[in-house]
C-alpha cells in the first residue's frame, strides 16, 4: 500500500485505539472520496480480520449475499451460504472472529455502513445485538464503522437514543487535505509544482485525495483543471450530483443550498437561505442545513459580538464551487475551456471569494505566521449595514485575542504582489473606524494583509498594514 500523506492526528489516534487492550467501537465519518477507507486499511491493515462495505441502494437480499461474499473471502473458505438475515450474518462473524482474536488483537471494518441500514431490513438492531451481548466484551476486538453521510453517523450512530446509545468509544471526522497535505501528497506522487500552483489546484479541487489523484506529473495547474473538469471523460466533469445523491436524501434541496449560497460571497442568513431557496422555515431547513455543515460543504459563522443564532452560512466546499460557478450549464466544454475560463475577469473576481474561504480554513496557520500560536483566540466575521448617512463595512475574518488585540485580515488574491490603491486604503481606514465605532471595542486593531505574493507598496500608507502575510504562510 502507498505511503499514507498527513493525517498524523488520526493516524496516531488509530494506533492508540490498537494499543488500548480494550473493546473499542469507532465511527469514522467525512465526505465521499476524503480518503476514510485508504486511512483505515493503511493503518490497520495487519490487524484486520474482516471488512465488509454497504452498496448504495440495495436491497437487502442483495446486501446479504455481499456479506456472505466477504465473510468467505475473510475465511479462505468456498463460498458460504447466504444469511437468511442480519441476526444470522452477526452470529456467522462471531463464529469467524471467536478463535481469532484468542491470539491477537483483530479488527473488523463496516465501511460505508449508512447504506446497510435500508428500511426495515433490521440491520441496526442486528448490530447494536452483536456489539452489545458480544463484541463489547472482547478486548482483543476493533470495530470500526465508517460512512460517508456525515450527518447520518452523528445521528444514527454517535446520539443513538437507542441500543448504541452511548456504545461508541470513539469517533474520527476525517477532513479534507489542508495546503500543506495537499502539497505533500502531490510530492509523493511525483507532481512538483510550487506553491501558487497547488493553491490553484485546491481552489478548484478542495483538499480530496481523490480528486488530486488525478492530477499528472508535467502538468500545470490550468492543464490538469482543464482536463479533469472540462473533457467528456473527467472525473469532476459531473461529479458534483453523483456526491450529493449518494449522500443524502431528497438531495434536490440541498444543491439548492449550494447554489444559492455559490452565488452570494458574502454568505447568506438562515432566513436569507429560506427565501431563496423556497424552503419552509421548520426542521426540515434546520436538517438540511445541518447535514451539510457536517459533510463539510458550508461553514456557518457567528458575526462578531453575536450568537449562534445569527450565523451567516458560507459555501466552504471548493469543489462545489467551482463546479456551479464554471462547470454546470457552462457553454464551453471540451479541451482549452479551462485556459479560456481562467483568462477572464470572472475568474479573478472568483478566486478572489475562493482565497478568502481558503484562508478562514487555515486560521491555525495564520495564527503561527502571526506569532500568536499560544493565545487564546476567537474567530468570526463581522458586517455591519448602512444607515443614513453612514458607510457600511465588512470583515470576512477577524481574530479576536485574548491579549486585547484584534487582527482585522484583508484577504487578497493575485497572479503578483498586490498593490494598495489609494481609495482602497481609504476603504481600510473606514472599515476599521466602522467597526471600532460600532462596536465599541478597545481592543487594539491590527490591519493584516494576506495575499498570494505580498504588498507592493506597502511603505506607501506608514500605520495603516501592521502586519503582512503570504500564502506560504498557508502551507506551514
Amino acid at each position: 500500500m502507498e505511503n499514507l500523506v498527513g493525517r498524523e492526528g488520526e493516524k496516531a489516534l488509530l494506533l492508540k485505539i490498537e494499543g488500548s487492550g480494550e473493546p473499542e467501537l469507532v465511527a469514522v465519518y467525512g465526505r465521499r472520496r476524503v480518503g476514510k477507507t485508504y486511512l483505515i486499511r493503511n493503518v490497520l491493515e495487519k490487524q484486520m480480520a474482516f471488512e465488509l462495505s454497504g452498496i448504495h441502494n440495495a436491497t437487502l437480499d442483495q446486501q446479504l449475499e455481499n456479506f456472505g461474499i466477504a465473510l468467505s473471502k475473510a475465511t479462505g473458505k468456498l463460498p458460504l451460504a447466504q444469511p437468511a438475515s442480519w441476526i444470522e450474518a452477526f452470529r456467522m462473524l462471531v463464529t469467524h472472529l471467536t478463535p481469532l482474536i484468542k491470539k491477537q488483537r483483530r479488527a473488523i471494518f463496516i465501511d460505508e455502513f449508512p447504506w446497510l441500514c435500508t428500511p426495515r431490513s433490521g440491520f441496526m438492531q442486528a448490530f447494536e445485538n452483536f456489539w452489545n451481548t458480544w463484541a463489547s466484551r472482547q478486548k482483543n476486538l476493533m470495530v470500526v464503522i465508517c460512512g460517508s453521510a456525515a450527518a447520518w453517523m452523528i445521528q444514527k450512530v454517535i446520539n443513538n437514543r437507542g441500543g448504541l446509545h452511548n456504545r461508541v468509544t470513539r469517533r474520527i471526522r476525517l477532513l479534507p487535505f489542508t495546503l500543506s497535505e495537499t502539497e505533500a501528497f502531490l510530492k509523493e506522487r511525483k507532481v512538483n509544482i510550487d506553491k501558487y500552483q497547488v493553491l490553484q489546484l485546491y481552489m478548484a479541487m478542495g483538499g480530496i485525495p481523490q480528486y488530486l489523484k488525478e492530477v499528472e506529473k508535467g502538468e500545470s495547474a490550468i492543464q490538469a483543471i482543464d482536463r479533469v473538469c472540462f473533457t467528456k471523460d473527467g472525473l469532476l466533469q459531473d461529479e458534483f450530483k453523483n456526491l450529493f445523491l449518494s449522500l443524502f436524501d431528497n438531495a434536490t434541496y440541498h444543491m439548492d443550498v449550494v447554489r444559492a449560497l455559490a452565488k452570494k460571497s458574502i454568505g447568506l442568513t438562515r432566513s436569507e437561505i429560506i427565501e431563496a431557496c423556497k424552503l419552509t422555515s421548520g426542521g426540515g431547513t434546520t436538517q438540511i442545513l445541518g447535514e451539510l455543515t457536517e459533510s463539510g460543504f458550508i461553514t456557518p459563522y457567528v458575526p462578531f459580538d453575536r450568537t449562534a443564532k445569527d450565523s451567516i452560512y458560507k459555501l466552504t466546499d471548493e469543489y462545489s464551487h467551482f463546479y456551479v460557478k464554471f462547470i454546470e450549464r457552462s457553454r464551453f466544454t471540451g479541451p482549452g475551456a479551462w485556459v479560456s475560463f481562467s483568462a477572464g475577469a470572472s475568474w479573478k473576481s472568483w478566486a478572489g471569494t475562493v482565497f478568502e474561504s481558503i484562508c478562514m480554513k487555515h486560521t491555525q496557520q495564520l495564527k503561527k505566521a502571526l506569532g500568536i500560536e499560544s493565545v487564546h483566540t476567537e474567530t468570526s466575521m463581522w458586517r455591519y449595514r448602512r444607515q443614513k448617512n453612514e458607510d457600511g463595512a465588512q470583515i470576512d475574518l477577524l481574530i479576536d485575542r485574548q491579549d486585547m488585540c484584534i487582527n482585522i485580515c484583508e484577504m487578497k488574491f493575485s497572479i503578483s504582489a498586490y498593490e494598495v490603491s489609494k481609495k482602497y486604503a481609504k476603504d481600510l481606514e473606514n472599515k476599521l473606524n466602522v467597526f471600532r465605532d460600532s462596536t465599541k471595542t478597545r481592543k487594539t486593531l491590527f490591519l493584516t494583509m494576506v495575499t498570494t505574493h505580498g504588498v507592493k507598496n506597502i511603505t506607501a500608507f506608514p500605520g495603516l498594514i501592521q502586519n503582512e502575510i503570504t500564502m506560504g504562510a498557508l502551507f506551514k
